[in-house]
């Protein structure tokens, strides 16, 4: 059975940092491609970034490059989404999911964990 589990957010000031966590159990993390994506209330679900799992490539959205960066430890079947420089705007629901690529269609992502909220407040 295909599990992720976020962890990781919480409450933060503007301009901190959080790290968040993506433990996937189920399958082998070399052969699936990991996003994380975000909800705020009242708004959908979008793609933050992604890591591919052919050769590393990354992707982000434009509101969040340059501020956040994805990686990811085979070894420990875990990804990571280092979020620094933190706004307000950033505030939502953070979801991880798996697919075999890095997909933009939020539809093709069929294995995804239950959130984590992040709080961007002072």
């Amino acid at each position: 059975q295909v599990q992720l589990v976020e962890s990781g957010g919480g409450l933060v000031q503007p301009g901190g940092s959080l790290r968040l966590s993506c433990a996937v159990s189920g399958l082998t993390l070399d052969y699936y491609a990991i996003g994380w994506f975000r909800q705020a209330p009242g708004k959908e679900r979008e793609g933050v970034s992604c890591i591919s799992n052919s050769d590393g490539s990354t992707y982000y959205a434009d509101s969040v490059k340059g501020r956040f960066t994805i990686s990811r430890d085979n070894a420990k079947n875990t990804v990571y989404l280092q979020m620094n420089s933190l706004k307000p705007e950033d505030t939502a629901l953070y979801y991880c999911a798996a697919h075999n690529y890095c997909s933009g269609y939020i539809a093709d992502w069929g294995s995804w964990g239950q959130g984590t909220q992040v709080t961007v407040s002072s």
